[in-house]
């Protein structure tokens, strides 16, 4: 029997074909140079193809576990200890997606099996089981879903997240350090990693402002629907007549990009100011002003960093940081300029926030973009962002 697999991508990582888009000539279940004539042509476009045959619904994960694996078993892996890095995260991060596909496969196989069992024995009492193992499948899926919405051109990188306090004074200071509780729990469910590179504290209480870094894979793509000014209506504990009052806090967001940003900044256009760290460090950072502030003159973009030894490793960190600030903003500039649409910039204050969180007279969170609602804000500020996170993806892709 002869037959062509015709415009598949093709991974096959022992001869080197890694993702080529070509045709595959097969003879008596042998790959062969030629084929007759008479041979039956498949159409597998944008299929995968590899060694164990064609699978219209394979994920590219797998051969790219196999082409990474190998590349760490090379002896010059670990030459590059920041590309070994990144890949050994990528690898891990593709072991968890095709971990969770199996998992979904269980629970479909599950759910299915208690279903026909019901259907020939008619036995009722299954049915909570089966509307459980149901349940389950669709949450899972659910899950997997989002994974596939992270598609943007740095979704998968770590993030940078920066919270300043608006409108509010102590109280909004003391809300910015409820956030920033809120991002790192947040991170800590995920099992992401962070790191604070530059805070400045309150007059009193809180944060005026707090930068992080949250190391995971699509860190980035999650985080990005945080961006904005984020509202809380409480009963202030600074407040000593127990008024209600509403504090706000501006949430900025953008991807800590590995590779070099081709973005061309006029010296001339950096006012650059250095200042003693106020973070860990011992004497060294006392006696030294090793933190880094870096302010965009043309467009008014602030950037610094305090948690790097020397002042030049803060410098460094911070002109990563603008390149990235500055390649978004003509990202977006662009994008506006094609739909037509002219960008608006939001103050910290009433009516832009993307979302609020109240404590007084009721309670309950909701998204301003989505409408995503949750009663227990308790529950959101321990971490619990995922369903405004999932929501918003959901909606971003509608627009």
């Amino acid at each position: 029997m002869e037959f062509i697999l015709k415009n598949g991508i093709v991974y096959d990582p022992a001869n080197g074909i890694n993702g080529e888009k070509k045709d595959i000539m097969v003879k008596d279940d042998i790959i062969v140079e030629e084929v007759s004539a008479n041979a039956k042509v498949i159409d597998v476009t944008n299929k995968i193809v590899m060694p164990a045959g064609v699978d219209p619904h394979a994920h590219v994960a797998g051969p790219k576990l196999v082409v990474l694996s190998r590349k760490m078993e090379e002896s010059d892996f670990w030459d590059d200890p920041q590309k070994a890095s990144h890949q050994t995260r990528e690898l891990n991060g593709l072991k968890d997606t095709v971990h969770h596909f199996k998992e979904l496969q269980e629970c479909f196989d599950d759910a299915k099996t208690l279903l026909e069992m019901g259907n020939e024995t008619e036995d009722e009492s299954l049915i909570p089981e089966v509307k459980e193992a149901v349940d389950n499948f669709i949450s899972r899926y659910e899950e997997l879903r989002i994974t596939t919405l992270l598609s943007g051109e740095y979704d998968k990188d770590d993030a940078i997240l920066t919270l300043h306090a608006g409108a509010g004074g102590t109280e909004s200071c003391d809300w910015a350090s409820m956030l920033f509780r809120m991002y790192t729990r947040w991170a800590e469910r995920k099992g992401f990693d962070y790191e604070v590179i530059d805070f400045l504290e309150g007059d009193e209480a809180g944060y005026k402002s707090v930068t992080i870094e949250i190391r995971g894979e699509n860190a980035y793509g999650y985080l990005k629907s945080e961006a904005g000014v984020h509202r809380l209506v409480r009963i202030s504990p600074f407040n000593a007549a127990g008024k209600r009052q509403t504090s706000f806090v501006s949430c900025d967001v953008m991807p800590d990009i590995d590779e070099d940003i081709e973005i061309e900044i006029n010296e001339d256009d950096l006012k650059i100011d250095t200042y003693r760290s106020s973070g860990a460090g011992g004497q060294h950072i006392n006696k030294t002003s090793s933190a880094v502030r870096i302010t965009h003159i043309p467009t008014g973009i602030v950037v610094q960093c305090q948690n790097e030894r020397s002042q030049f490793q803060n410098k460094d960190r911070c002109m990563k940081m603008l390149k990235a600030q500055l390649y978004l903003r003509a990202q977006k500039e662009n994008e506006e300029k094609i739909s037509g649409i002219r960008g608006e910039v939001s103050d910290n204050g009433w009516g832009s926030q993307i979302r609020s969180y109240v404590m007084q007279p009721y309670t309950m969170v909701k998204d301003h973009r989505t409408n995503q609602e949750i009663g227990n804000v308790q529950s959101v500020l321990d971490g619990n962002i995922d369903p405004f996170i999932n929501a918003y993806l959901k909606y971003s892709q509608k627009q």
